[in-house]
């Protein structure tokens, strides 16, 4: 058995700067972050409010930035610099997911030949009926059928739909690891919890790890194996996430927990539909999808 750990961050620093010759400014949006994740991580959560740094984490882990300072080590190999991951095995093992489903799409190609073109390009199957195999089982991974998303666009699809589609599309290569950036935030309330109990099933039914990044501590309490929380390019707290966000250790965490709604408050927006992933009878006393101490029995 392979004990190594699955990701690794070394002192991982990105700073940013702005700002002219006389007024130029540097940013730590990460500041000196150094995490060990065991392969049977599950799902990470990153949660923070908007400027802590988990974007960035996130962006760095996909290679769309590059660390000012520190290594990020995947599977005992780096991300970046000598001995980095080649384009093709780094696509192949770390897949993202987004925060808005209609910007991960053109307007103009029908959604189902990103699929194919993913299996293709990627080495996954040859064209033809190898393509279609894989992506019908990614798609039947998802709720989806290869019939609702032949030749269709965009916009003839709900956000919810196309959500479930870029997570298809993530799953086609069977990565290691997947990065959820905020993959819940556009969707309407009623869906959330549908996105979010349909990524559990997944882990479930394999060996994929999740990085999963949020502001919204509900649903990181709900999903997630472990929870860290950012604040100004830092991990202040990490741990079991009902020891974090239940008898949390700092002051900033504690600030994050009281800005959500208790156990009797209603969210009237979220309607009868919040109740539909929770055991019977929690409705009848009013918890809410938001309420952190609310993890049921879906675990």
């Amino acid at each position: 058995m392979n004990d190594a750990p699955l990701l690794v961050f070394e002192d991982v620093h990105k700073v940013f700067r702005s700002g002219g010759v006389l007024s130029a400014r540097r940013v730590a949006a990460v500041d000196g972050i150094s995490l060990h994740l065991k392969r049977d991580v599950g799902v990470f959560a990153i949660a923070g409010q908007s400027g802590s740094g988990k974007t960035t984490l996130a962006r760095l882990l996909l290679r769309l930035e590059r660390p000012s300072q520190g290594r990020i080590l995947l599977d005992g190999q780096p991300l970046t610099g000598a001995g980095a991951l080649g384009t093709m095995a780094f696509r192949r093992m770390v897949q993202p997911i987004f925060q808005n489903p209609f910007e991960a799409f053109s307007l103009h190609i029908p959604v189902d030949s990103y699929l194919f073109r993913t299996a293709i390009n990627l080495g996954v199957a040859a064209p033809g009926a190898a393509a279609e195999r894989v992506v019908d089982t990614a798609l039947r991974q998802v709720g989806m059928s290869r019939d609702r998303v032949a030749g269709k666009y965009v916009h003839q699809f709900s956000g919810g739909e196309l959500q479930r589609i870029a997570i298809a599309r993530a799953l086609i290569p069977r990565p290691r690891l997947i990065v959820a950036d905020e993959p819940v935030s556009m969707l309407d309330a009623s869906l959330r919890m549908t996105i979010v109990n349909l990524f559990l099933e997944i882990r479930r039914a394999s060996d994929v790890a999740f990085i999963y990044i949020t502001h919204d501590l509900s649903t990181a309490y709900y999903l997630a194996d472990q929870i860290a929380i950012m604040h100004r390019g830092r991990i202040i707290e990490r741990g079991d996430p009902k020891q974090v966000l239940t008898a949390p250790a700092d002051a900033y965490t504690r600030s994050l927990i009281d800005a959500i709604p208790k156990i009797g408050e209603r969210w009237p927006e979220l309607g009868d539909a919040s109740c539909g992933w929770r055991p019977a009878g929690e409705c009848e006393i009013g918890l809410s999808a938001r309420d952190p101490l609310d993890r049921g029995g879906n675990r």
